[in-house]
């Protein structure tokens, strides 16, 4: 039997198992922001074997006070995190991954909108 994840305040569940079944879409779509703090860039430069300076480089890019992970373009109006692997539909840095990754689907955005939320990923229950 799958189980089925859930968070106070939120009025729907999401069922893990699920995942494989999406092709990611929580990690494409529209261009947007894969924000990333201090503490997740070190952990994400350890996971890689690089500098911080290097991941910057490569990697990240400064939005006013703030860094996000750079995207690549899969398509029209489909665009990817660079750490997403096509050929496996997956999480290339699942270990290291950011928060905000970590926290999907129970943001903010989507606590009282489990239709938005729906259309965004196919293991909401």
């Amino acid at each position: 039997m799958n189980s089925i994840i859930t968070k106070e305040g939120y009025n729907f569940g999401f069922e893990e198992s699920e995942c494989s079944r999406c092709n990611g879409f929580c990690c494409r779509g529209e261009s947007g922001y894969i924000w990333i703090n201090f503490n997740e860039i070190e952990k994400l430069a350890e996971y890689l074997e690089i500098s911080r300076e290097e991941l910057a480089i490569k990697y990240l890019k400064k939005v006013k006070h703030r860094y996000s992970i750079i995207e690549k373009q899969l398509g029209v109006d489909d665009y990817a995190c660079i750490f997403f692997d096509e050929t496996l539909n997956r999480c290339g840095i699942y270990e290291a991954r950011p928060n905000q990754c970590k926290t999907f689907p129970f943001w903010q955005q989507f606590k009282n909108d489990k239709e938005g939320v729906s259309k965004e990923c196919l293991a909401i229950r």
